[in-house]
């Protein structure tokens, strides 16, 4: 195997940069495994430690979010209001996505040849956010429709954190910190479900 010896680390970010090249260089439809691993250094068999299919390495980056906003829910003071812990949770999350960072799914989707059905995938996994954003509202808030409640409030913040990425995205290499695109809609969005409003 070429690559041999590569410290096992550095073999999924070397996987990430190979395919990244070959879905621009080539688009994703003809881009095979076979060859990520190649360019990668690596084995097929090493590429399946890390990834279940070549569409996992599309949504890299929305996994990796997912993941730290998780984190972050679970690291909030159990003394700070439920909603006012998710706008915190949702900024402390977007603090870790510079400019550089865009997903280039988002940004480069038409080179790369990513259709509709492919894009469709993300949904199941962006939908994954909205159930870690209700499985840390639903036992906080209270009333008989907490549970209906925190459902709604997750999809809500789900649709305007997807609108503030798609708009950060979009903007170029000159765009602000995803925070800040983040901020303008989220809060909004909280603030309506908020009894009382929260400041």
């Amino acid at each position: 195997m070429s690559g041999a010896g590569r410290p096992r680390a550095s073999s999924q970010p070397m996987l990430e940069e190979a395919a990244s090249e070959l879905f621009l260089e080539q688009g994703y439809a003809k881009t095979t495994i076979e060859q990520i691993a190649q360019r990668a250094g690596v084995s097929r068999n090493t590429f399946f430690n890390y990834f279940g299919s070549k569409s996992d390495l599309l949504w890299v980056e929305l996994d990796a979010s997912r993941s730290a906003l998780e984190m972050a829910l679970v690291a909030i003071p159990d003394d700070l209001d439920p909603l006012e812990g998710v706008e915190h949770a949702l900024r402390q999350t977007a603090r870790g996505f510079g400019a550089a960072r865009a997903p280039l799914v988002l940004t480069q989707w038409e080179v790369m040849g990513v259709d509709d059905e492919l894009r469709a995938t993300g949904l199941a996994r962006a939908l994954a956010h909205a159930d870690a954003i209700e499985t840390y509202l639903a036992p906080r808030l209270t009333g008989a429709d907490a549970g209906f409640r925190a459902r709604a409030i997750a999809l809500a913040v789900l649709g305007a954190a997807a609108a503030a990425v798609g708009r950060w995205a979009a903007a170029g290499p000159r765009r602000e910190s995803l925070e800040s695109y983040l901020e303008r809609v989220v809060h909004p969005v909280l603030t309506g479900f908020a009894t009382p409003p929260i400041r």
